[in-house]
């Protein structure tokens, strides 16, 4: 049996769709740059390289879900860097969804800070 569907490359070629129509295909990388610009405003390190960022799904149809966690459940910022990084993603062409969904397990360390994170925080 075949499948039917066919994936777009992550060259920003569209996708097909049932209705034969074509959107631009979101690419990983779209959506990481994305990310990237949200900042903890406690640190000056942006989200991805500190490590917050678990997972990342993105769709055929366009839709984007994120799991992330948060440096601790008291985080000051525990209602607007979800809430930035829906929005951040949303900005990409061919994004027709995204959900952020925040979780505690597991639980946020600094080993999961990139080399770049640490050295920008003198944590070597």
């Amino acid at each position: 049996m075949s499948d039917n569907t066919t994936t777009a490359p992550s060259t920003g070629h569209g996708a097909w769709t049932p209705d034969g129509e074509t959107r631009p295909a979101v690419s990983e990388d779209a959506v990481i740059s994305a990310i990237g610009t949200v900042y903890d405003p406690e640190i000056p390190v942006n989200i991805y390289e500190l490590g917050l960022i678990y997972a990342v799904e993105i769709g055929d149809d366009g839709k984007v879900a994120v799991e992330m966690t948060l440096t601790a459940p008291s985080c000051p910022s525990a209602q607007e860097l979800p809430q930035q990084v829906e929005e951040a993603i949303r900005l990409i062409r061919g994004v027709t969804d995204c959900t952020v969904e925040v979780v505690w397990d597991p639980p946020w360390d600094p080993s999961r800070m990139s080399e770049d994170a640490r050295l920008a925080l003198n944590m070597y």
